[in-house]
């Protein structure tokens, strides 16, 4: 009876330790599996759309340049990630980013209709629209009903909600123009025009590749003004903690003011 006790107890004990090395190898297996290799290299895959916005994201054959890029690709090498550009539609961005098939893109929280499905970082730099006036003319504007009778040059298939009661009115007329560089032109060279709308930096920076600086003086007052920002998937929340944390390192630096100043 001794005998047959000790090897039964001798079998159990191997069970336990067969049972605990297999249980301590499917751990070791799932953990490897979860956690990636610390040589693996980490991605940040950033919507650049096709045409960029410039001077906020330039595109130029395979090149990116442009405030947003610049600040993301320098905040990316922070947290150690490598910026791949990808070229998305307007109208697929929301749903691409979603699946995964991106994980940021620019955008100002109230341009997005659902936003509370995304993360946001902080604003990287305010977009301002501003009215872009000939210099000659003696035009002023400090609020809405200054425009009364006025006709604005704006972007085809845009609102400005400061103005859009009075445009459904009639009391102040849109010509709408497809292409931001366009709208300069139509102000200098059409009949009955009187400003254009348009991003402060956005304006400045067509008017400064176009040769027309002199041609033009901004209005003080603003029509609107939305912090732009990064936009992600919520699973990216850590991501655009530290993306904020470097942003201010940024800002207190003085490099954010250096990246801003090539753009204008």
């Amino acid at each position: 009876m001794r005998k047959d006790s000790s090897s039964r107890h001798i079998l159990i004990s191997f069970a336990s330790l067969a049972l605990l090395f297999t249980s301590l190898c499917g751990a070791t297996a799932f953990a490897n599996e979860e956690a990636p290799s610390q040589d693996a290299e980490r991605v940040f895959r950033f919507n650049v759309s096709p045409n960029g916005y410039p001077p906020y994201l330039i595109t130029e054959g395979d090149q990116q340049s442009g405030i947003m890029w610049d600040v993301v690709v320098l905040v990316a090498e922070q947290l150690d990630y490598r910026v791949v550009a990808e070229k998305i539609p307007r109208k697929r961005v929301d749903q691409m980013l979603m699946d995964g098939y991106i994980d940021g893109t620019t955008r100002a929280k109230e341009w997005t209709d659902n936003p509370e499905d995304f993360v946001f970082t902080d604003p990287v730099v305010n977009i301002e629209e501003v009215l872009f006036v000939p210099k000659d003319s003696a035009f002023q504007f400090e609020v809405p009903e200054d425009l009364l009778s006025k006709t604005l040059v704006t972007h085809l298939g845009y609102h400005y909600p400061a103005l859009e009661p009075y445009f459904e009115s009639g009391d102040i007329r849109r010509f709408d123009v497809s292409k931001d560089r366009d709208m300069f032109l139509y102000v200098l060279h059409g009949e009955d025009l009187d400003a254009a709308i348009a991003d402060r930096l956005v304006g400045k920076w067509i008017l400064r590749n176009e040769g027309l600086q002199k041609e033009f003086t901004t209005t003080s007052t603003k029509l609107s003004e939305y912090g732009f920002r990064l936009m992600l998937r919520k699973e990216w929340a850590p991501f655009a903690n530290a993306f904020n944390r470097e942003l201010q390192a940024l800002r207190e630096n003085g490099t954010l003011d250096e990246i801003l100043s090539n753009y204008r």
